[in-house]
């Protein structure tokens, strides 16, 4: 149970590291211009930490302990992408069928950005899961 804590919390940091440097450095911009109509002024950090614990969870359980299990880099990279791809697009195409005037490039640049996102925090939980073993 330690090895899974360590995993969960060392892929929980190398998570926060990559989407921070998304978010302070190329998103900011974005999505202000895109959804400024909608943007609050700070945002509500209990929900974002949570979505956070939520979404290294099943990283873990989807896609780094199964490429572990498995002893391959390729296949958790894989589902760790395809995770992503499926939890960012069930947000933003939920978005586009619901919120009127949903900025289509919104959802397109976020499924590129999950799908990335995940592929490359699955592939560090992965490493990271190798060098803890």
């Amino acid at each position: 149970m330690l090895y899974y804590l360590k995993l969960y919390v060392l892929t929980f940091v190398g998570f926060l590291a990559i989407d921070m440097v998304w978010l302070a450095l190329v998103a900011r911009g974005f999505y202000k211009s895109q959804l400024g109509f909608l943007l609050s002024d700070q945002p509500n950090w209990w929900a974002a930490i949570v979505f956070y614990m939520l979404f290294i969870a099943g990283l873990l359980v989807f896609a780094v302990v199964p490429g572990l299990q498995d002893g391959s880099l390729r296949k958790a990279l894989m589902l760790g992408a395809f995770f992503g791809l499926v939890t960012y697009a069930t947000y933003d195409l939920t978005n586009q069928a619901t919120v009127k005037n949903w900025p289509w490039i919104v959802t397109v640049v976020d499924m590129v950005w999950g799908t990335v996102l995940a592929g490359s925090v699955t592939a560090f939980g992965y490493l990271v899961g190798r060098w803890l073993r």
